[in-house]
């Protein structure tokens, strides 16, 4: 492919607002990855893939695992692919699905035994790392509450190096009463924050026993005092003097290991 104009890369022009969600102006809410580790998981997953777009060396790294892949590979030379997504992509190689049908919370909850509830977490790059860390240990879902961003926007899914794709996740309608849903499912609902008076610490939480329900909150406001009133109980990470709170990533993959992960 020689001419950024080419209609059949129109799934790739212009991401910075393509890749928004469905109900988002100027969106399609295309499924979008970049770089050859990213493009690999998105083609492993269940989100159907339309299309590749890549130079030559990123796309031959790809071929045994599209090779099966009846659907169009264009390769271009870095200059054309400027043009046609709106920026130099550093990673070479692009591809694009469609989105699958959400899933079934009550299905998730019934065979989940360790889940991350998220409330406000709206930064995508903490989003993308959080999903990376339930995978590494083995949580079961992602639970997402008022406030939180689209985890298939493009930022995330690369900073989760793919993840997010293969993390089962589903949104709660009802906040907070879904976390009273969730604690009659038999999870034990888990809000981990520094602001209570006195919070357990993880071990005394006993995260590793039975279903858990870990609830994170934001950057800065973290937990609203609703939500930390739904839960069965508070935990805090112990820090050194100074320390009054961690980036909600890193504390998740504290509390996923904590809670029995891999």
């Amino acid at each position: 492919m020689t001419q950024a104009d080419d209609p059949g890369v129109d799934d790739f022009r212009d991401l910075s607002n393509a890749d928004r969600r469905p109900d988002r102006p100027g969106g399609r809410g295309l499924v979008i990855a970049e770089g050859v580790a990213v493009v690999e998981r998105l083609i492993a997953s269940p989100y159907p893939v339309r299309a590749l777009l890549g130079v030559r060396r990123r796309i031959d790294q790809l071929a045994e695992s599209i090779d099966d892949l009846d659907v169009p590979a264009y390769v271009a030379d870095p200059d054309v692919m400027a043009r046609v997504v709106g920026f130099h992509l550093n990673r070479g190689v692009l591809a694009v699905a469609d989105r699958t049908p959400p899933v079934d919370l009550a299905r998730m909850a019934s065979s989940a035994r360790r889940l991350a509830v998220l409330e406000g977490v709206g930064d995508h790059e903490n989003l993308g790392s959080l999903f990376r860390n339930a995978a590494a240990f083995g949580i079961d879902g992602v639970l997402l509450g008022p406030g939180c961003s689209d985890p298939l926007y493009r930022r995330s899914i690369r900073v989760s190096m793919g993840h997010v794709l293969r993390v089962p996740f589903a949104r709660l309608p009802e906040w907070p009463g879904d976390l009273k849903w969730l604690r009659h499912e038999g999870f034990r609902v888990v809000a981990l924050t520094p602001r209570t008076a006195s919070p357990v610490s993880l071990r005394e939480a006993g995260l590793e026993r039975g279903r858990v329900a870990m609830l994170l909150g934001s950057e800065g406001p973290g937990l609203t005092e609703e939500a930390i009133g739904a839960a069965d109980v508070a935990a805090g990470i112990p820090m050194a003097d100074g320390v009054d709170s961690l980036n909600v990533a890193t504390s998740a993959a504290i509390a996923f290991h904590a809670a029995g992960g891999c």
